[in-house]
């Protein structure tokens, strides 16, 4: 038989023990789909204190292990999940991570984050000699662990565990690179000749996915046209020209989804089920949506609209500003779940009164929500300035909710125009970022929701459409073998 391909994955998170963002979906996602295809998988990510809190059970497989941190070596236990459904390893190091959030508070971020994530990264080494574990491929995530392909190229080189070794590093959003001050640059244990323009240094500063982007075989990001995208000045966040060096080594693949989880035949989290064929159900889900928020139910027969999301300018909240009046007087109900900026808390709280029976909001994180507002809206509305993925667009498809989005990063990648002259529409897009052509979307899709023999085939289409994370792991799977010949 031949050799299994063996995998180490390293990140900052991953469900269902510590989450963000979508970062968290992918490491928690990925794993098992590869391991279905014969990879041999473990992920080593932080013990955090929502972690040794959590619902699953820990136990403590090493004791004593040891990473650099500056000129020092600290100390480190490793525990993983008991029972071991979940091939994770944790690095438990508690003034370094049993804190109450991952990256920081609302007041800004951890004064030692470089100082923590360069110790999570220099951990890589002696719990791959602790577990016996000789990866064919490393593969990173983020500017959190960018700095294992710099240590495995600048430091780590004569490991006899790590010969042979590839890494990828896959960045899910660029505008996070982890910079930090140039003094804390001894902490990183590297000589000073890589704080250069060629190396970690950007504008006097260092930076962590600089130097990974440099130093790992290959790059990848979560869609393909998003990985042409951050090799422009518009997306690029001043790491365009670094990209464009690397062109060649950088990838795109697709994020994929769990439809274990998410899927209206059989999701738990709805008042009724339905598929394809029968779509009766959808009608109880949008009335107990409604009902959630309060909305008046004489909008019964407009279509809903639903947003879950992060409340921040990237996802197009800027936008929304300036067409919500518009989209009250035409009677769109309209409804929001999430959390993020303070000043979208405040003006969402005002709207919300003021468009009290038309504009529910909700600010928080509530999974079961989330599911009825996938099942229960008839569209759902992601204008994001960019969008290196996405998978709220995903998960609206398969429950057919129409997306109207914005045509960036992984939304142009999944949603179809209605109107493609040899495709099946899915969704309404739009190009440029300004509220007209927003509003524009929005209108024509509300056009369409009312031809009904139109909408069904579109939501149709839409349920269709197949983003499950087998299809994702294969392609990230070729990819290995390329990197690892």
């Amino acid at each position: 038989m031949p050799e299994k391909m063996r995998v180490l994955m390293v990140a900052s998170e991953a469900v269902p023990f510590a989450k963000t963002g979508g970062l968290a979906d992918v490491v928690g996602t990925l794993p098992k789909a590869l391991e279905g295809l014969g990879v041999e998988v473990k992920v080593l990510m932080p013990a955090y204190g929502m972690v040794k809190r959590g619902k699953v059970p820990l136990t403590t497989v090493a004791e004593g292990l040891e990473a650099p941190a500056g000129p020092l070596s600290l100390e480190f236990d490793l525990l993983a999940p008991e029972p071991s459904d979940y091939p994770f390893y944790f690095v438990a190091r508690d003034e370094f991570f049993d804190r109450s959030q991952l990256y920081g508070t609302p007041r800004g971020d951890y004064f030692d984050n470089l100082e923590r994530f360069a110790f999570f990264s220099g951990a890589v080494l002696p719990v791959c000699q602790a577990l016996d574990f000789q990866p064919h491929l490393i593969h990173c995530h983020d500017w959190q662990s960018a700095l294992v392909p710099v240590y495995l190229r600048n430091r780590w080189g004569g490991e006899e565990i790590f010969q042979g070794a590839r890494t990828l590093l896959t960045i899910h959003n660029l505008a996070y690179q982890g910079l930090f001050p140039k003094d804390k640059f001894p902490w990183l244990g590297l000589d000073w000749s890589l704080f250069c323009i060629d190396g970690l240094e950007y504008y006097g500063r260092i930076n962590l996915l600089k130097g990974g982007i440099l130093c790992a075989d290959a790059v990848s990001t979560v869609s393909p046209r998003y990985a042409q995208e951050i090799q422009t000045e518009e997306f690029g966040y001043g790491l365009d020209g670094v990209l464009r060096t690397r062109a060649g080594a950088v990838y795109g693949i697709l994020n994929g989804v769990d439809y274990r989880d998410w899927d209206p035949e059989t999701d738990p989290l709805i008042p009724a089920h339905y598929h394809r064929e029968d779509l009766a159900g959808k009608a109880k889900c949008k009335a107990a949506l409604m009902e959630a928020f309060g909305l008046d139910p004489k909008l019964a027969g407009a279509p809903l609209l639903a947003m879950i999301s992060r409340l921040a300018d990237q996802k197009g909240f800027d936008l929304l500003a300036q067409v919500l009046p518009q989209l009250m007087a035409r009677n769109l109900p309209l409804v929001i779940l999430g959390t993020g900026e303070e000043k979208y808390h405040r003006w969402l709280a005002g709207e919300a009164l003021k468009y009290k029976g038309k504009l529910g909001v909700k600010i928080a994180f509530d999974n079961a929500l989330a599911h009825l507002m996938e099942a229960g809206a008839d569209m759902f509305l992601m204008p994001s300035r960019y969008e290196p993925c996405g998978l709220n667009q995903m998960y609206s498809m398969k429950y057919g909710t129409v997306p109207v989005v914005r045509a960036t990063g992984g939304l142009a990648d999944t949603v179809i125009p209605v109107g493609h002259p040899k495709v099946p529409g899915t969704g309404f897009l739009f190009t440029d970022y300004t509220p007209e052509a927003f509003l524009k979307a929005i209108f024509t899709a509300v056009t369409a929701f009312e031809d009904r023999e139109l909408w069904r085939k579109i939501m149709q289409n839409a349920m269709a459409q197949d983003f499950s994370w087998e299809r994702s792991a294969k392609a990230y799977l070729e990819l290995y073998r390329k990197l690892a010949g």
